[in-house]
């Protein structure tokens, strides 16, 4: 089974709202999910990401492959708590 890390689709017409979830690549988008990782809020201000960074990293290392867009995420997060350390 090939896993994936993306984000699910949640909120109503136009006001979207997302859960990370661990996924087989094979489920739709909205379809089952294998766990839920976090949830990310675009409409927030600021934006809301928030995920388990333990069970990600325990999904990676057993296989699971991670979409661009929760790559991206992940990065913003990174670099944004280096910049709050080093403040």
């Amino acid at each position: 089974m090939a896993v994936v890390i993306r984000m699910k689709r949640s909120g109503t017409k136009k006001r979207p709202f997302y859960h990370v979830v661990a996924a087989d690549r094979r489920c739709p988008r909205d379809g089952r999910n294998l766990e839920m990782l976090g949830t990310y809020d675009p409409r927030a201000e600021p934006e809301k990401f928030e995920v388990k960074m333990d069970r990600v990293e325990h999904w990676v290392g057993n296989g699971a492959q991670i979409s661009q867009t929760v790559k991206q995420l992940l990065a913003r997060q990174a670099k944004a708590a280096t910049t709050a350390e080093q403040a």
